[in-house]
C-alpha cells in the first residue's frame, strides 16, 4: 500500500540520550550538559542524515524525590533550556528543522510569540514548538504556584494561549515591510495589526514587534491522547507525538485525530502523527539485543524504582526488587499513559520480580521499543507508514551520538533503498520538508474578502 509522501523522521534529544544509563555508557559524551558542541555534533549527524528535526524534550525544573538516585540520573538535573539551545544550533546547519518544548502553564503568550518568532528568523524558518501543558508537580514549585493545576483548567489555559500566540504571529502582514529609504517609510501602518485580545486567562494589546517569519509562522507540535489534547491537536497541531503502544491502536488514534480536522477547515495532510519509538539497531539481532542490554546493566535499580514511583505515583520504597510486584500498592489509574498502564499491570500479574518491572518500565516508558537488524527496523517502519498508522517517527536513541550514528549508517539507507525516505531535502523551510502548507494571515484574508 504505497503513499505518495515519505517518511518524516527527527532525533529526540534528552542530553546524553533516551536511555536512563545513557550518561554512563562510552557512546555519549559525559560533558554534553554544558558543551554546546556535543549537541551541534547530533544535529550535524542528523543534517547530513537528511532527518527533519531535532526534538528537545524539556521540564523547567530540577526532578524531585530520592536524592541518591536523582544523583544518577542527570536528564532533568542538568540541561540547557531549549530555546536558546535551539537557536544556538541553527547557526550551525542549513536544513534541519528544530523543535524546543514550552509550557503553556508557566509563560505568557508574548514572551512565546516573540521568542519563537526571532528563532524562526535566525533559523531562516525551521523552527517548531512543542505545545504542553506540564504533568509534573515540581514545575510549579518555582512559579509561584503549589504544585500543578488540575487538567482540564491547564487545557482552558492552553487552548486561549494558543489562539493569543497564533494572533501576535500574525501581527505583520506578509507584505507589510516596505523597507523603502526614497519615502522614509519601513512598514506599511495598514498592515500591522493589534490584537487586542480580552479572554478569561489573558489581556494582549499587541502587536508582537517582529515581522511575519519566514515559513508564516512556527510549526507546532502537540502531545496529548486525552479527549482535549486531541481536540486541540485537530485544530491546532501540525505534529503529534503518539504514544500508543501498538500499531492497531495508532491506526486508531491517526484516523480519529485526522478526522476531526475537516471541521476546523484544515487538510489532514497538515498534520503528521509522529509515534515515538526507541531504536537499538545492530548489523544482526545479537549486537542489537547486547547493546540494549549494556544499558539494562549499567542502570542502577534505584533510578528504575524512582521513574516508576512517579509514573505510578506509588510509594515502592522498602520494597523486596527480587519478588513480585506488591499488587496493593497497584493504583486504580495512570498519571500518564493508560496504554502503558494497562502493559504493566498485565505484566506484573504474569509474577514477574519488581526488578524485572524495573527493567520492563526502563525500556517502555515511552513508546515502543524497536531492538533488531536494519532489515527488521525497516519493515517495522514501512508497514506503519503504509498502513496509515504513522506518518513518520520520533527517533529516540538510547545514547547520543553513538545510537544516532548506528541508525543513521544502517537504517537510513535501507529506508532509501525502499523509496521511504528522501535522498536530499525539499526546501530550506520545516514547513517545507514536513509538507505542511503555510498557514494564511487573518488579516491578508479578511482584506481579499473584502
Amino acid at each position: 500500500m504505497s503513499r505518495p509522501d515519505q517518511l518524516k523522521l527527527g532525533t529526540f534529544v534528552y542530553t546524553f540520550g533516551f536511555h536512563p544509563a545513557a550518561w554512563l555508557h562510552p557512546g555519549s559524551d559525559v560533558h554534553g550538559a554544558n558543551d554546546l558542541s556535543h549537541l551541534k555534533k547530533v544535529a550535524q549527524i542528523s543534517e547530513a542524515a537528511k532527518l527533519d528535526f531535532m526534538f528537545f524534550a524539556d521540564s523547567p525544573a530540577a526532578a524531585i524525590g530520592d536524592p541518591a538516585a536523582l544523583a544518577r540520573q542527570p536528564t532533568k538535573m542538568n540541561r540547557f533550556e531549549p530555546i536558546t539551545a535551539i537557536t544556538a544550533l541553527s547557526q550551525h546547519t542549513e536544513k534541519l528543522g528544530f523543535v524546543a518544548t514550552a509550557s503553556t502553564s508557566y509563560y505568557e503568550p508574548y514572551n512565546i510569540a516573540r521568542l519563537y518568532a526571532s528563532a524562526d528568523h535566525m533559523s531562516g524558518g525551521r523552527m517548531c514548538w512543542n505545545v504542553v501543558t506540564s504533568d509534573h508537580d515540581e514545575t510549579g514549585y518555582n512559579y509561584n504556584r503549589e504544585g500543578l493545576p488540575p487538567h482540564s483548567e491547564r487545557y482552558e489555559r492552553c487552548e486561549e494561549f494558543v489562539d493569543v500566540v497564533f494572533g501576535l504571529w500574525d501581527s505583520y502582514e506578509p507584505d507589510a515591510l516596505l523597507l523603502d529609504r526614497d519615502s522614509g517609510i519601513y512598514h506599511d501602518q495598514h498592515k500591522l495589526h493589534e490584537l487586542n485580545h480580552h479572554g478569561k486567562h489573558f489581556q494582549v494589546r499587541g502587536p508582537l514587534n517582529i515581522a511575519r517569519t519566514p515559513q508564516g509562522r512556527p510549526v507546532i507540535a502537540q502531545a496529548g491522547g486525552s479527549e482535549p489534547g486531541m481536540e486541540l491537536a485537530a485544530r491546532t497541531a501540525e505534529m503529534v507525538f503518539s504514544l500508543a503502544s501498538n500499531i492497531d491502536k495508532n491506526r486508531a488514534f491517526y484516523a480519529n485525530v485526522k478526522g476531526r480536522m475537516a471541521k476546523y477547515g484544515r487538510h489532514e495532510d497538515d498534520l503528521k502523527i509522529m509515534p515515538g519509538i526507541v531504536i537499538n539497531v545492530g548489523e544482526t539481532e545479537e549486537e542489537a539485543r547486547a547493546k540494549e542490554q549494556q544499558l539494562v546493566d549499567l542502570m542502577h535499580p534505584d533510578v528504575g524504582l524512582l521513574m516508576l514511583q512517579e509514573f505510578l505515583e506509588a510509594d515502592l520504597r522498602g520494597v523486596d526488587l527480587d519478588k513480585p510486584f506488591p499488587m496493593e500498592r497497584m493504583p486504580e489509574k495512570a498519571k500518564g499513559s493508560k496504554a502503558l498502564f494497562d502493559e504493566l499491570k498485565e505484566f506484573v500479574t504474569q509474577g514477574h520480580t519488581m526488578r524485572e518491572l524495573i527493567t520492563h518500565y526502563a525500556r517502555r516508558h515511552t513508546g515502543n521499543g524497536l531492538t533488531g537488524t536494519p532489515t527488521q527496523i525497516a519493515d517495522f517502519m514501512q508497514e506503519w507508514f503504509e498502513t496509515r498508522a504513522a506518518d513518520g517517527f520520533i527517533l529516540m536513541f538510547p545514547t547520543l551520538p553513538s545510537s544516532l550514528e548506528d541508525f543513521t549508517r544502517l537504517v537510513v539507507p535501507e529506508l532509501r533503498r525502499r523509496g521511504l525516505f528522501r535522498e536530499e531535502y525539499e526546501a530550506s523551510t520545516l514547513r517545507g520538508n514536513l509538507g505542511i502548507s503555510e498557514p494564511a494571515n487573518r488579516y491578508t484574508l479578511a482584506r481579499a474578502a473584502e
